[in-house]
C-alpha cells in the first residue's frame, strides 16, 4: 500500500493527470436502487484530477468513499481520455507493486499466501519447505509458531492478499498455479519418489523415522498429491552393479509403501507407519529437490502352475542325483571312511530336498520354538507391531523377514525372488544361520564360565 500511495502521488503531479478533471459523485447504493438510505448524509461531489482510478483513490484516501458506495464520473475538461489514463496508471501500479507480491523464499508470486505471527508472508508450500529445515522465519529469524504440516484449517491463507493477487494479475496467478501443479509431476516418467534407507516387505508394516529435510519434503508431497505412496530401497554403499543401472547408490529391487499414519514432532521430524503394497524394479532414476525419483516396473510372482512345475523339476533332479550317489556308494572300495565334519554346530537343512510344504513347516516350527524360548525378536511388542505369524506360506516369508534380527542385505534376495518356494528356501537358510550364530554365542559364553 505504501508503494501504491507513492506511485499515485507521483502520477498526480504529471501533466497528463493535471489536464484531466472529473466530477466524482459518491452516493449510497441503496439510494440509487430506490430504497431509503441507511445514512442521513448528503451526496458527496468532488472535482478531482487524474481520471477515474486516481480520483476514486483520492476520495477513499480522504475518507469520503464508503465500501458500499456507488460512484459516477462526469468529465469536466474537454477531450479528456480518462480510460487511457486509467489503463496506464493501472499497468504502472502492477509493475511497481510486482516485487512486493513475491515470496522471499521462492521469488515467485504468492501462492496461497500465509502470513506468520511475525508479520511476514510466504507461499504456503514455501512455509512447509522452511519448516522442513528449521522453525525460524527466513526474514526476521524469529521462531515460527506453526506446526510442521500446517493446513488451511490450522493456519488459513491471507484472504485479503489472495483477493488482491487474483484481481490485479489473474493471468500470472493462473500460470503460477500451473507451475506449482507441474512440480508434483516430478521428472516426467520418473514419477515415483524413492526413499533410500531400508527394506520394506509386501503386506507387512514398515515404520520409518523421517528427519532429513529432503525426505520431509518427499513425504509431504506424497501426502499432498493424494497418492500417499513412495518406494523404499536398500542402500548400496559398495556400489555393486545393479543390472542396466550400473553402480548406483541403491539396490535395484524395492517395495512400494502406502502411508497409513503419520506423527509429527515439534521440530519437524516425523514417524510414519506404512504397509507394503507391491515389489518393483527401478528402470530409470533421477533426482528431484535432493531426493531420488524413478521409473519403476512392478514385480509379480510366477503362477501357481509354474510353482508346481518348479517343485516337480527340483524333486526329479534330486531323485536322479540320489540314484547316482547310491551307485557310487556301492562301487566304493572296502573300508571306505567318511570324511564328514563332526562339528557341534546344528546341521543345516538340505532345502533343495524339501518340498514347499516342508519348507513352510520348518519355518513355522522354528518360530514356535523361539517363541517358546521367549526370544527377544518375538516379544509381545514386536508381534503387536507386525502381527501374529501368518498361516499362509505366501505371506510367511515377508513377515519372517520383517521380524528376523539379521542384516537387511541377507534378506534382500527375498525381494528379488519371484517364487514362493524360493523365498521359503531362503527363509530356512536364514533360520539355519540364526541357529548357528546362537550356537556360537552359547559356546563362547560357555567357555567364559
Amino acid at each position: 500500500m505504501t508503494v501504491v500511495r507513492e506511485e499515485v502521488e507521483r502520477y498526480r503531479n504529471t501533466t497528463e493527470a493535471s489536464d484531466a478533471l472529473l466530477q466524482v459523485e459518491e452516493r449510497d447504493k441503496w439510494s440509487i436502487a430506490g430504497v431509503s438510505s441507511l445514512r442521513d448524509e448528503e451526496v458527496r461531489i468532488r472535482v478531482l484530477h487524474g481520471g477515474r482510478l486516481a480520483s476514486t483513490y483520492a476520495m477513499a484516501e480522504m475518507g469520503e468513499l464508503a465500501h458500499d458506495s456507488e460512484v459516477t464520473y462526469t468529465p469536466t475538461s474537454p477531450g479528456s481520455a480518462s480510460e487511457i489514463l486509467d489503463n496506464g496508471l493501472l499497468h504502472h501500479l502492477k509493475e511497481t507493486t510486482r516485487a512486493e507480491m513475491d515470496c522471499q523464499v521462492c521469488y515467485g508470486l504468492f501462492l496461497e499466501p500465509l502470513t506468520t505471527a511475525c508479520g511476514h508472508t510466504f507461499c504456503r508450500q514455501c512455509v512447509h519447505r522452511v519448516l522442513d529445515h528449521s522453525n525460524i522465519c527466513p526474514i526476521c529469524r524469529r521462531v515460527l509458531s506453526l506446526p510442521p504440516a500446517t493446513n488451511t484449517q490450522q493456519s488459513p491463507s491471507n484472504i485479503l492478499l489472495t483477493k488482491l493477487l487474483n484481481g490485479l494479475c489473474p493471468e500470472a496467478m493462473a500460470e503460477r498455479a500451473e507451475m506449482a501443479k507441474a512440480e508434483y509431476a516430478g521428472l516426467g516418467e520418473l514419477d515415483t519418489p524413492l526413499f533410500i534407507c531400508t527394506l520394506g516387505y509386501p503386506s507387512v508394516t514398515t515404520f520409518l523415522h523421517v528427519f532429513e529435510p529432503r525426505y520431509r519434503l518427499m513425504i509431504r508431497r506424497a501426502i499432498e498429491s493424494g497418492g500417499r505412496k513412495f518406494g523404499v530401497l536398500l542402500p548400496n554403499p559398495r556400489r555393486e552393479p545393479q543390472g542396466d543401472l550400473g553402480p548406483v547408490p541403491f539396490y535395484q529391487y524395492g517395495t512400494l509403501l502406502d502411508i497409513v499414519d503419520m506423527r509429527f514432532l515439534r521440530d519437524g521430524r516425523s514417524y510414519i507407519q506404512t504397509v507394503g503394497v507391491s515389489r518393483f524394479r527401478v528402470l530409470k532414476h533421477g533426482t528431484l529437490d535432493g531426493y531420488a525419483v524413478g521409473k519403476i516396473e512392478r514385480v509379480d510372482d510366477i503362477s501357481v502352475a509354474q510353482e508346481e512345475a518348479l517343485e516337480a523339476a527340483e524333486m526329479s533332479a534330486l531323485l536322479r542325483t540320489r540314484n547316482l550317489s547310491a551307485q557310487d556308494h556301492f562301487d566304493a572300495p572296502p573300508h571306505h571312511v567318511s570324511t564328514q565334519d563332526t562339528s557341534r554346530e546344528p546341521a543345516a537343512h538340505d532345502v533343495d530336498s524339501m518340498s514347499t510344504q516342508d519348507l513352510f513347516a520348518a519355518g513355522v516350527a522354528f518360530v514356535k520354538k523361539k517363541r517358546h524360548e521367549t526370544a527377544a525378536w518375538l516379544s509381545s511388542q514386536v508381534l503387536l507391531a507386525y502381527g501374529e505369524m501368518p498361516e499362509d506360506p505366501v505371506l510367511f516369508p515377508w513377515w519372517f523377514a520383517a521380524v528376523l534380527p539379521l542384516h537387511e542385505e541377507l534378506k534382500y534376495k527375498l525381494i528379488e525372488s519371484r517364487s514362493v518356494r524360493e523365498r521359503l528356501k531362503i527363509c530356512v537358510q536364514l533360520l539355519d544361520q540364526v541357529a548357528r550364530e546362537e550356537q556360537r554365542y552359547a559356546t563362547f559364553f560357555g567357555c567364559l564360565h
